[in-house]
């Protein structure tokens, strides 16, 4: 079996590794290099530092539309491509150029959560079960048919950043168990059921900000959701404060407001209840519990977040 691979993040790689133990992986796409830390080194993405690694070829290209990207991918003659959080939206003669098309690893359970930022917004919303879809893309934002799907239950502390570590792991698995049989006519295509579509969009920092208005559960799955990007954030005496670990607690009083500061607590009024802060962020610091925070008099009982 002959194939090629689509991907970015390092969530890809366990995939990209897997693909390469059951077919010869005839080459890598990924999305261009990007400017790294303070002195803005120029980075390979974490897929294209794993290709590297294996000697495969890497492309990088910056246009996906202009007819010379389908016809190099019609002249690797695969049998199918992998994509796995690649980034872009493939054209349709780039989706018909493998002979079985291509194959997405999705990272939630179709058709639910479409886009780019399933993972996130799936924890944002308190799900208890999560899972990588593996289907079939066409030319839609993940409305392609599903081949198979792989469960999982989502903890009730668990980070998106901790969720995405085993989907990965299960992404890739559903690579190495399944993809044979598609590519040799054994596995049943099924529509999704648009009726029934929910929608992931992509992150930006805004997205980051509590609403302490709202229950003390959307709280803190707003704050496990948004670990460890763009980080739950909130406002407080002028200052941006990230809000990495915090836990459901009782408690009343007016949202957002400071009701329980001491040696061991730091908890937070929200619409119903309250939260527990259990590891916070300052401006131009690191994180640090919110007790910590509470003892070097950074916050007391009746402060009160924007």
């Amino acid at each position: 079996m002959r194939a090629l691979f689509f991907g970015t993040p390092s969530f890809a790689v366990p995939s990209l590794d897997a693909l390469c133990s059951i077919a010869e992986v005839v080459g890598v796409v990924c999305q261009p290099d990007k400017p790294s830390g303070r002195g803005l080194t120029l980075t390979p993405p974490p897929v294209k530092a794993r290709a590297l690694e294996r000697g495969i070829p890497v492309v990088q290209p910056t246009n996906l539309r202009t007819g010379e990207f389908a016809e190099w991918v019609r002249a690797q003659r695969a049998d199918v491509a992998v994509v796995v959080a690649y980034g872009r939206i493939l054209p349709k003669d780039v989706l018909e150029a493998p002979r079985m098309g291509c194959v997405n690893v999705h990272a939630s359970l179709l058709p639910k959560y479409r886009g780019a930022a399933p993972i996130t917004w799936a924890v944002v919303n308190g799900e208890t079960e999560s899972g990588v879809t593996l289907m079939l893309l066409d030319e839609g934002m993940d409305t392609g048919g599903t081949i198979q799907f792989f469960k999982t239950p989502v903890g009730n502390s668990e980070t998106s950043g901790e969720l995405s570590e085993r989907l990965a792991v299960i992404g890739a698995d559903a690579v190495h168990t399944t993809l044979a049989d598609f590519v040799a006519g054994r596995c049943a295509v099924t529509p999704q059921d648009n009726a029934a579509a929910t929608m992931a969009p992509m992150l930006t920092k805004e997205d980051g900000r509590i609403d302490f208005s709202k229950s003390a559960e959307a709280v803190h799955n707003h704050v496990r959701g948004m670990n460890p990007w763009p980080c739950a954030t909130a406002r407080l005496n002028g200052k941006t404060v990230k809000i990495h670990r915090a836990q459901i607690a009782s408690g009343n009083g007016a949202p957002g407001e400071v009701i329980l500061a001491d040696k061991g607590h730091l908890r937070v009024a929200c619409g119903s209840s309250a939260i527990e802060l259990e590891t916070v962020q300052l401006e131009g610091k690191k994180p640090m519990r919110g007790v910590d925070w509470v003892i070097g008099r950074g916050v007391a009982v009746g402060d009160r977040f924007e």
